[in-house]
Order: structure tokens, then sequence, then C-alpha cells
């Protein structure tokens, strides 16, 4: 499998231990929802004739929408700072429990059910707490959900999660697919967490997950794609495009170091996921060179840093998601960390030349990249409206406008 300024809101907290998905709701508050980023997709636009999808992403304002209409609840206030150009961050709650295994509760089964079948100890995360590389934890998120008809969500790990090694997937009551809520959920959410190479200091609040909304099921083309490129273009140069638009690795070096990525250093020290700009790169981190064959030998179980050989652009009325890699490409997993925001790589958002950092594993045998091989498939995907801000915009953007980047928590030395 291969694996991106508003009012303040507040609301009062429900009860949602129930799994069951809601059969039915008030069909005109759906409408409602899509009207009011439609609206607010033309006053961006400036456009009243500007076609609005009726199926789509849902952007930040429409997530606001749902905040209000208390779709989305949580044990505490939601912060503008969770709320990303089409996607929420999901916040730890206040305690965490080590099981034995990973799990999906299936259909018409809770997870705190589960929870009580396999857990080993419960963990205070009050004050913080460390996650041990090698195990398993499922932690209660401060966020829940009462969705509307139609309405579903998908979720993944921020990319600074990814890039940490953090293996983080989301589930939920009834669950039987990870990361994925069915439309019309209400209840809890989870997310599962196990810390691959470093182990981890968490705290209540801590954002590891995001999740995307999304209204009814929008179809994918290769031809609409194409006809996406041929209007803003979405990489520098000729795009190769089947189901999705593929990306390739870059193994040619940088030219004036011929850094190529950096490999993940065992057994270092503990990473603060709340502390930016906190640790020295040479204390986690092995740098990679270009050789003269332009490849690079992956070991099995190391985790690699690399990026992309294309730039990528996401215009702010589309999303994007790096999706499942073919099997029959090779032994090796990429990008724990799929969404890619609208206005990634936008130029007039000071994104052009953003390039996918890629997060790299191998397993059970070495495997040999090869420069300008094709790792990955984006899935670009149609908002139902414009994001008032897009990525990189103003809104705390850490990776726009970025080449072979680790994540915000490691400096140069």
């Amino acid at each position: 499998m291969i694996a991106f300024l508003c009012d303040r809101l507040s609301f009062g907290t429900r009860d949602m231990t129930q799994p069951a998905n809601r059969p039915s709701s008030d069909p005109s508050t759906a409408s409602s929802l899509t009207a009011s980023a439609s609206a607010a997709g033309t006053a961006r636009s400036g456009s009243a004739s500007k076609t609005t999808p009726s199926t789509g992403i849902f952007p930040s304002h429409a997530i606001r929408h749902m905040i209000r209409e208390k779709e989305i609840i949580a044990t505490t206030e939601i912060t503008d700072a969770q709320i990303q150009p089409a996607s929420l961050d999901l916040r730890l709650g206040t305690e965490a429990y080590r099981v034995r295994a990973s799990f999906l509760p299936g259909k018409d089964a809770r997870v705190d059910e589960k929870i009580e079948e396999h857990s080993f100890h419960r963990i205070d995360l009050t004050e913080g707490a460390v996650l041990e590389t090698g195990c398993v934890y499922l932690v209660p998120l401060q966020e829940g959900l009462s969705l509307q008809p139609r309405v579903s969500g998908s979720a993944n790990p921020k990319s600074s999660t990814g890039r940490l090694d953090v293996f983080t997937r989301v589930i939920t009551d009834g669950g039987t697919e990870f990361d994925q809520v069915t439309e019309g959920y209400s209840g809890k959410l989870y997310a599962e967490i196990s810390p691959r190479t470093f182990s981890i200091l968490v705290r209540p609040g801590s954002r590891l997950s995001q999740i995307r909304f999304r209204r009814g099921s929008p179809s994918h083309t290769d031809a609409a794609l194409q006809r996406l490129h041929d209007e803003v273009g979405l990489v520098d140069g000729e795009p190769v495009i089947d189901n999705g638009l593929a990306l390739s690795v870059d193994l040619s070096g940088d030219p004036g170091s011929g850094l190529i990525g950096y490999r993940a250093k065992r057994h270092a020290g503990l990473i603060d996921v709340d502390k930016v700009g906190g640790y020295r790169t040479s204390d986690f981190w092995e740098p990679i060179y270009a050789n003269t064959s332009s490849s690079l030998i992956l070991d099995p179980d190391e985790f690699y840093i690399l990026a992309s050989r294309e730039a990528v652009h996401v215009p702010p009325s589309h999303a994007a998601e790096m999706v499942a890699y073919n099997p029959l490409v090779g032994e090796f997993r990429v990008h724990y960390a799929g969404f890619f925001d609208p206005g990634f790589g936008h130029q007039a958002a000071g994104g052009a030349g953003s390039r996918a950092v890629l997060e790299v594993r191998s397993h059970d045998v070495p495997f040999i990249l090869e420069h300008g091989q094709i790792i990955g498939h984006l899935v670009y995907e149609r908002l139902v409206g414009e994001p008032l801000q897009v990525y990189g915009q103003g809104i705390g953007s850490h990776y726009q406008r970025q080449g072979l980047k680790l994540s915000k928590h490691f400096v140069e030395d």
C-alpha cells in the first residue's frame, strides 16, 4: 500500500456512544452546506456563472458550517488552527490504550468494547506520555461526528506524522476499513498509533491525523485529469496520466551538494511531536548522496525520506491524494501522508516548484530504486467550492515551496 481567518467557534458536547450510521436526516441541512460552499466559492472566484459541483471535497468554510451545525463535535472547543483549506486536524484525547495488535471493530461492534478485550493497560496523557516504537496504541480523539446522509470522511496522517515514520490510522465504531468514515456516520473517532522508527512524546491536543469530508461519490477519470493539466499545469513537464497523475523519484541529487535524501537512524532520541524546530538533523538522520548509477538500494525495514522528480501543482479548485502503489512495482511502501491541500505548489500562494516529499520503506528484501522510477499516483478531486485561503496563505503551512524536506521538528546543524 502507498502510503497535506475565521471566527472561533464554541459548541456543546453530545453523547457519541452509539455506533450506528444515522439512517435519515433533514436533507435541507446538507443542501444548505453545499449552498454555503457554493456561495463562498463564487465570491472567491468573482464569477457568479462558475459552475459549482454537487459532489466533491468540502473546503474550509463548509467544514466550519459543519461545526456550527454540530455535525462535527468535540470534547473541547475546535480551534482555527485545526481547520486547513480542505481538511480538519484531529486531536488526541486524554488517554491512550496499549493494545496487543491492530484491529478493526467490524460491523455493529464498538471500539471501546474491543479496547476492553485487547488492551494491556491505560495510559494517562494529561502530563504527556511516551509512545514507544514497535507498540500499538489506541487513542480516543477529541472530535466526533454526526454526519448528514451522503457525507462521508477520509482520514490520513498529517505530513509531519508520516515524515516521523509514525504509522497512524483512524477507526470508527462499526468500521470495516481503516481511515474511512461511512456516509451518515454518528459516533466517536479513534486513532491507532504505532511509532516505527522514533519513540514519540504526545499529550492531549497533539495532532497526528487529519480528515476530509466528501459529499457523494465524485468520479475520477484520466481524461478529466488531462484537461485539468492542460488548463492549469499539474506538473512541470509532460504528465504521465494512468489511473491518476504518476510521480517519479528524484535520485539525480541536488546540483550543489548531491543530496538525494535521508535515512533514519535507529535508536535515536525521543521526539516531542509538538516541538517545532527542536532537534538537530544529524542526531536523527543520515544524509544520502547521489551515485554514478543514479540509483538507491533500499534496505529492508529502513525508513527513507526522498523527493519527487516532478514539481506538483494542486489548483485551489481541487485537492489531491497519493493513492496505493501497484504491488507489481516492487516491495516498498511510499507516502504515509497522502493529502495535498488546495493551493499546494500554486504560484499565487508562493508555492511554485513544490515537490512531493516521499516517505519510503522497503519490506522483506532489498530493493533497487532507479532515478525517474514511478513510485505513486496522485488522484485529483474537485472541491464543492474554493476555500477562502489556500495552502501557504497565512495559515501556518510548513511545506509550501518545498524541495527535499524533513518534518518541521528538525533544523540543520
